[in-house]
């Protein structure tokens, strides 16, 4: 009799393996990092105008998808591979130059009509028409990129093909061969553009000229005082520019606008398009100056934090030319540098801020912009906020600077609020802590009837304080001992990190 066991042999279960964690190399997050630092550099160029954020979050994801697909993630070189900016311009270059090629052999066909009957009567054959020439490799036909449906993204529909580009420009090399006379020659150089100033670039089939990055400089001849902000897809037309003494009047003519009318989306749009006429003209003087520092500090009264960024990038290179009398900067640089140092304690980037203070030079130092600024900086890092609040209060009469105090001035007592919420328990004034928030209680007030007060009792109700607002002895407390919880968790909210569009 055989012995059976008292118990049934299992198979030990298999322990699935977590999915493996996609881990990107430090070059290609080095490379990703630098992507919009790099453009946001260059953004403001005429050979960049048209490449916007969209575009380039589309080529970081296309490359890295094609890496990964591929397998050349690790092994690519990303260091010294190209920025999407500088892939994305690539690429409309060359499909420009290849939409260019096709009008120019348009035009050849045209004005080599006779000679291409002559062809076909010796030859008795039918030259192709460029239309008939796009064929693929196996020989079947293909529709040409100007009779496709427009259905793809502006990104899909301008990049070229390397092989019909080739075929093209052999195609007219052959044509080319056809007359050499003087006469002929004379009607290609007119055609193509590139002999006398006042010719005009080729166009393409849908008239999109091609835009390179070593455009010239040109003189502006329009006399349009208004004048909408478009990217630029073509070359400029010197009659669609304004000159430096008509742009002169329009920044006056805007300003006064802004003043009456307050309309952002109006001023910031004609400012656009002064810059951009000051850009193609490559006019770079005290005007200019002005210009970008009108339109930052419109800016930063409307919030608008990307657009300052792009005027703030432009001025810090134009005060570096030192385009003022005598070697001055040429315009309000204290204010200006006062700004970028408030921006940086907002967006809490420690590394700009201890590059930005080791530029700043002992002249610099002695601006009052710069010294409030300085304050400023020195009393949150010493976790002051006692002085912070102080000079909160005193910076409401300097120019732009409470405006970008503001965009900080609720984290920072959210921070202050959190420690008095240690150091004061049970409970503590409202009247106190409006006073020592920054609120600023108009004594000759009742507590009770002041605006600062409310705004005090506000605050703590917007973080979930509400409750522990209570009457005491005739007096309104707040009770710090059960609020700590919650500005402490709110603190950590409020110093999380700030991504800003277009940030510098």
């Amino acid at each position: 009799m055989t012995v059976q066991p008292s118990y049934t042999v299992v198979e030990a279960r298999r322990t699935l393996e977590p999915p493996k964690k996609n881990d990107f190399p430090v070059t290609l997050k080095s490379w990703v990092g630098r992507a919009f630092l790099e453009y946001n550099k260059v953004k403001g160029e005429p050979a960049f105008a048209a490449i916007t954020d969209s575009d380039i979050k589309q080529k970081l994801s296309s490359t890295i998808t094609q890496a990964q697909a591929d397998g050349t993630m690790n092994e690519r070189d990303w260091s010294s591979h190209l920025l999407p900016h500088q892939l994305i311009l690539e690429e409309r270059q060359k499909a420009a130059m290849y939409m260019a090629q096709n009008a120019i052999l348009a035009n050849l066909h045209s004005d080599l009509g006779a000679y291409g009957a002559a062809a076909y009567a010796s030859n008795g054959k039918k030259r192709k028409s460029p239309d008939q020439e796009m064929t693929d490799e196996n020989g079947r036909a293909v529709t040409p990129p100007w009779k496709k449906s427009n259905t793809k993204s502006i990104a899909d529909r301008i990049t070229g093909q390397s092989k019909k580009q080739e075929k093209k420009m052999k195609t007219n090399g052959k044509i080319g061969r056809f007359d050499n006379s003087e006469a002929a020659l004379e009607r290609r150089r007119q055609r193509f553009g590139n002999i006398s100033p006042d010719s005009s670039p080729p166009h393409s089939r849908d008239d999109s000229p091609a835009v390179t990055a070593t455009s010239g400089p040109i003189v502006g001849t329009c006399e349009v005082l208004e004048k909408r902000y478009f990217r630029l897809t073509a070359p400029p037309n010197p009659n669609t520019v304004r000159p430096l003494a008509l742009l002169e009047k329009a920044l006056e003519h805007v300003i006064a606008k802004w003043k009456t009318g307050r309309d952002y989306t109006y001023v910031c749009d004609q400012l656009k398009s002064i810059r951009q006429d000051l850009t193609v003209q490559h006019l770079k003087n005290k005007f200019t100056i002005r210009v970008y520092e009108v339109h930052a500090r419109i800016a930063l009264e409307k919030k608008d934090l990307g657009e300052y960024n792009q005027c703030q990038t432009q001025l810090r290179a134009l005060y570096k030319m030192k385009l003022g009398e005598n070697g001055a900067s040429g315009g309000n640089q204290d204010e200006f540098t006062a700004y970028r140092i408030l921006y940086l304690i907002y967006t809490r980037n420690r590394t700009d801020m201890n590059n930005m203070l080791a530029d700043l030079t002992t002249a610099d130092k002695k601006g009052p912009f710069v010294r409030l600024a300085l304050n400023v900086r020195q009393a949150l890092a010493a976790g002051n906020y006692h002085r912070f609040f102080k000079l909160y209060n005193e910076a409401q009469d300097w120019n732009m600077a409470p405006f970008l105090m503001d965009m900080f001035i609720e984290r920072e007592r959210v921070g202050a609020m959190a420690a008095i919420c240690r150091a004061y328990k049970p409970d503590v004034g409202a009247k106190f802590l409006t006073q020592d928030l920054g609120f600023a209680v108009d004594e000759a007030e009742s507590v009770f009837e002041s605006d600062q007060l409310r705004s005090c009792l506000s605050f703590i109700e917007r973080h979930g304080g509400g409750h522990l607002v209570l009457e005491k002895d005739g007096d309104t407390r707040v009770l710090t001992g059960k609020a700590g919880l919650l500005f402490e968790s709110a603190k950590q909210s409020a110093f999380g990190k700030v991504d800003i569009k277009g940030q510098i």
